[in-house]
Parts: structure tokens; sequence; C-alpha cells
């Protein structure tokens, strides 16, 4: 069984159940491979969570990276509301929201951290570029928590109005 595999079951696992079913065996057997198959790729229930946090943040870089607008403020917009539109984001809350341990969410402060300052010397405006990204995240929060509070014509709106800012 592949890495993927193993980690969209652990996801799939959290979306239907929460974070108190996350356990190697519920796992293993919604994958349909024994405990030590899993164990191969991940040995702690710690480093299954790591890896779906780490692997959460490369799908992200992935869009931002495949929008074509120009400055990095747009297309990390427009990845945002690409996550938001297809229903990404609600994998996000299930896997952060599935550890009190900071430690295991280092990779998505890291994240965080440069998503909130790559190439902001590089924007027209700097503070707008910033408040945009701000916003984003706080839209981030409110999908990841509803995903239908916003039509798709508000969507479009937001994504307008927060375009015209940059």
């Amino acid at each position: 069984m592949r890495r993927d595999e193993l980690l969209d079951a652990a996801e799939g696992l959290l979306c239907d159940q929460g974070s108190d079913a996350l356990t190697l065996a519920a796992v293993a057997e919604r994958a349909g491979v024994s405990k030590g198959g899993l164990l191969y790729h991940f040995s702690t229930k710690d480093a299954l969570i790591k890896a779906m946090a780490e692997r959460l943040i490369t799908d992200f870089d992935e869009l931002v990276a495949e929008q074509p607008h120009g400055t990095y403020t747009r297309r990390y917009l427009g990845a945002t509301m690409t996550a938001i539109r297809t229903g990404r984001l609600r994998r996000w809350a299930v896997v952060t929201g599935s550890s009190g341990n900071m430690f295991l969410l280092a990779p998505v402060r890291e994240a965080m951290k440069r998503w909130h300052t790559e190439a902001l010397d590089d924007e027209p405006d700097p503070v707008a570029a910033q408040i945009v990204r701000l916003a984003c995240e706080g839209l981030w929060d409110v999908a990841s928590h509803d995903p239908d509070l916003h039509s798709e014509a508000e969507l479009q709106a937001l994504e307008k109005r927060l375009t015209a800012l940059l």
C-alpha cells in the first residue's frame, strides 16, 4: 500500500469519526492493511499526523504554484479560493484539529510563516498584500468550519474586492 493511500485512510477516518477515532489500528483497518504494514510507513500516531499536515502543505504550495496570477499574493488568493471551491479546506480543519501537540503542527506553523512573508518586498504595496493574505486566512478558517456559508457569487465578490486591494 502506498503512503498516500494510508494518509487518505487516516483523513477519511478523521472526517467520518473525529479525532478520538484516530488510532493506528483503526487507520490500518480502514486502509485494509495490517498494523505492521502501516507501521512500516508511520511508526507512531504522531508521525502519521505530522505526515498528514506536511502533505496538506505540499498540496497548498502546489495550488499556489499553479495559479496564473503575477504576484505571490495574487497566486495565494487564487489558491485559497480554489481550495475553498474544491472543499480542500475541510481536510485542513480535520488534520489540524486532530492534535493538541504543537510539535506535530510545526510544519503548519513554518508554512504559515513562509506564506505570510514570501515575496512581500516584491509586492507593489506590501501592507495591502499582508491584509489580503490575512483575509485569505479568515476565509480559509470560516470555510473550513462551514463550507456552504458563502455562495459562489459571494466568493467571486470577495475575490474581486481582495484583488482590487492589490
